[in-house]
């Protein structure tokens, strides 16, 4: 564990965990509406970025123009796109207005041992998210489909492939985060990439846990929740 949770309370300032949060609206059934409301959060508590589907990144630039950090998730929730399509989606968002992508691992040849095609899966999206004004990439290995040793390799490999983040999970397949593989991908990354705990994260003990483990980014589609806990918390100390 890098910190506690009580040195995160007393030390963690209120903007300082809202610039860790991605706020996340990903739901299918989102309406305009709910953008507007996730657009309005962000820019009212300073999240580190909006994360939304490609689909939506011209109408929330249409609403929010330049005065928020957009970021998108390619591959989405699978990860088993043909390589082409996940570089198309990526030009596509980075041209939309994305700063971030969230690519999922190609886990069908991480299963199968295939370790070169998911480098060069990784390595292909970077490559045009890089050359394209995206300044972060995250890559989501879908910890609750892999034992340990898959959770080690798995984050060696998106090291190799020159991203910027280990992600835990989609949220959407096979549970979400816990402390114990936020702790381990942080161990294994060694500082050279940075963790992102994501999937099942709803109140603020949830997130000073993740961050406490390693990570620096904490994905949640409840960050406005979390911060007004995290007042509710500092305010009892």
């Amino acid at each position: 564990m890098r910190y506690s949770i009580g040195e995160l309370l007393e030390k963690l300032k209120v903007s300082e965990l809202a610039s860790m949060i991605d706020h996340t609206l990903l739901k299918p059934q989102a309406t305009y509406k709910d953008l507007e409301k996730y657009i309005d959060d962000v820019k009212e508590y300073g999240f580190a970025s909006l994360v939304i589907p490609s689909g939506l990144l011209v109408k929330a630039k249409e609403i929010a123009g330049n005065t928020i950090r957009l970021a998108t998730v390619v591959g989405f929730p699978l990860g088993n796109n043909i390589s082409g399509t996940k570089v198309n989606e990526t030009l596509l968002s980075a041209q939309a207005g994305a700063k971030e992508i969230d690519m999922v691992m190609f886990i069908n040849a991480f299963k199968s041992g295939d370790y070169y095609r998911v480098v060069d899966d990784i390595k292909h999206v970077v490559s045009i998210a890089k050359n394209n004004g995206v300044e972060i990439v995250k890559v989501i290995i879908e910890t609750g489909l892999l034992t340990d040793e898959e959770k080690v390799k798995a984050t060696e490999l998106v090291i190799e492939g020159g991203a910027d983040f280990v992600k835990t999970s989609t949220g959407f397949i096979a549970g979400g985060a816990t402390v114990h593989d936020v702790a381990l991908l942080y161990r294994v990354a060694r500082g050279k990439i940075k963790v992102k705990a994501a999937g099942g994260i709803r109140h603020a003990l949830d997130a000073l846990a993740m961050i406490a483990a390693g990570a620096d980014r904490i994905g949640t589609s409840t960050g406005d929740k979390i911060i007004k806990e995290f007042i509710e918390l500092k305010e009892k100390l």
